[in-house]
């Protein structure tokens, strides 16, 4: 179903199950050599702190990646109410655990831990993530590192598709550390996919429409579901939706619906592509994460 082509407007679905399924079968050949030469297999943990419900799916969904490209895998649950001294005794031990190649620390932690003085201890030779600003500054310097997980699967999907990026106007809606300010790092680098000229926009952002109206691409996280419609797109921009939020839908058997930053059918009878929700943009941020871990364990 994903990977139909709308003849009419020549639209092209960004498969990130499928791609994601290309990158782990390389990922998982790669595996296969390391440990017939003789070396231990790559290692990823996960630190989970309380029972959100969507990074225990989240969380649940990389411990299977793991499985299935031959990566050994932990996960460390700890209760909500864990203290920030203990958070940081764990990520101490993954600091200093030589079995372990990679780790997460899967956010959002709750309100009473402090984010950054957590993100700040990791070692950033283990931060799969790529949110260390150590991995930030070598990132924005365009020098060897881990890439922040969610926008380096966007850049590979691009790549897969063979999106032209070199000379087009890039728009990110959204600023956060995780996918809007890297994502513009990543999209102007002089590299391909890169060489766009971006703007960042965000919620303080006036020209919203004037901007969008303008980009030949537009990335949208900013967590407000269906926000990007089709009146703010130019015909055959090419759309990637990072935000998935569940909304109510009594036609539903399970009572909700899965939708993304951009209005599907609106903005599909415009652009020349779009990522799905889900299965785009949330395949390609478990792949590139194990990508991370493959370049962790390959030292």
């Amino acid at each position: 179903m994903l990977s139909i082509t709308n003849m009419l407007f020549n639209m092209q679905i960004l498969d990130g199950i499928a791609t994601s399924n290309v990158i782990k079968s390389r990922i998982k050949q790669e595996v296969d050599a390391l440990v017939q030469s003789g070396k231990r297999r790559p290692h990823l943990a996960a630190v989970l702190i309380g029972d959100n419900g969507a990074s225990l799916t989240y969380v649940g969904a990389k411990v299977k990646a793991c499985e299935a490209v031959g990566f050994e895998s932990s996960l460390i649950h700890k209760p909500a109410d864990i203290t920030q001294e203990e958070v940081l005794g764990i990520v101490a031990q993954l600091n200093a655990d030589d079995r372990i190649d990679g780790y997460i620390v899967q956010l959002p932690l709750p309100s009473h831990i402090n984010e950054t003085a957590v993100l700040l201890a990791i070692d950033p030779r283990k931060d799969v993530d790529g949110f260390h600003p150590e991995n930030v500054g070598r990132m924005a310097l365009n020098l060897p590192t881990f890439l922040p997980a969610t926008p380096y699967g966007i850049i590979q999907l691009l790549e897969h598709y063979k999106i032209e990026t070199s000379g087009k106007h890039c728009v990110v809606i959204g600023r956060s550390n995780i996918v809007g300010l890297p994502m513009g790092i990543l999209m102007q680098r002089n590299t391909y996919p890169g060489n766009c000229t971006v703007t960042i926009a965000h919620s303080k952002t006036r020209n919203l429409k004037e901007l969008t109206l303008q980009a030949d691409i537009i990335v949208a996280a900013l967590g407000r579901p269906e926000f990007v419609t089709g009146d703010m797109i130019k015909d055959g921009a090419v759309i990637v939706d990072v935000g998935i939020t569940r909304i109510v839908d009594e036609t539903k058997k399970s009572g909700f619906r899965l939708a993304g930053d951009v209005h599907f059918e609106s903005v599909s009878a415009k652009c020349s592509a779009i990522t799905p929700v889900p299965g785009g943009v949330g395949p390609m941020t478990i792949a590139s994460l194990l990508m991370n871990t493959l370049q962790a364990a390959k030292g």
